[in-house]
């Protein structure tokens, strides 16, 4: 399925005067906070994370901080890595590096872990099909693409190589590494990365949110 309006491919400047702002403000920053409390929802199921929280996981082991806060601290670290690539960051790359920490924290901080594995499960499930609802709404808002997809829009333009092979390198990639500082990786992890593709995109045609400028549409 593709979208009934076509993404955009503005600048910073264009994404604010290309009109709908309320709509697409509340939008984005519903979907970055449903995007952190997925995250958060996954964490509790303790059936594997998402590659990159897989990372994020295994580095809180080693120092005193929180997940949410690993999540920033990452995001800007990809963002350092923009400059050489020559990606150019919105208001919703900035958004997602900060609010998704946040709203994970907040929602750990209220979210016990239950000692049911049906509990877990569902936990687990809940958490992935929300990431997918997450992903189509702060993408549809129109406001840039998240650090880490940014990353991988911008290494596979560099060395021509195609998104497919640059994601799954990216990913593969951090799941290691997340699991050599002892990350969670399990059943979730596997749920995620077959699931996450087809639900954003089945969502994200409903999730676009149609401009008044359409200067720079791809």
């Amino acid at each position: 399925m593709i979208p009934r309006q076509p993404l955009a491919d503005l600048g910073p400047v264009a994404q604010l005067r290309a009109g709908r702002l309320p709509r697409r403000l509340v939008q984005l920053y519903a979907g970055l906070l449903l995007y952190g409390a997925s995250l958060a929802l996954m964490v509790r199921a303790e059936l594997g994370l998402a590659p990159w929280d897989v990372l994020h996981s295994g580095f809180i082991r080693h120092v005193p901080i929180t997940l949410g806060q690993a999540v920033i601290l990452f995001s800007v670290l990809v963002l350092l890595l923009w400059i050489p690539l020559r990606e150019q960051p919105g208001l919703g790359t900035v958004s997602n590096a900060v609010v998704v920490g946040l709203a994970a924290d907040a929602t750990l901080a209220v979210l016990p872990a239950p000692d049911q594995l049906g509990l877990r499960i569902v936990l687990m499930v809940t958490g992935v099909l929300l990431n997918g609802l997450a992903t189509a709404l702060y993408i549809g808002a129109q406001f840039g693409r998240g650090p880490r997809d940014g990353l991988m829009t911008g290494l596979a333009r560099v060395t021509g190589r195609s998104l497919r092979l640059v994601r799954t390198g990216l990913e593969v990639g951090v799941v290691v590494v997340g699991l050599l500082l002892g990350g969670a990786l399990g059943v979730g992890t596997v749920l995620y990365a077959v699931l996450i593709g087809p639900l954003a995109q089945a969502m994200l045609p409903a999730c676009v949110v149609e401009l008044d400028d359409s200067d720079g549409i791809v």
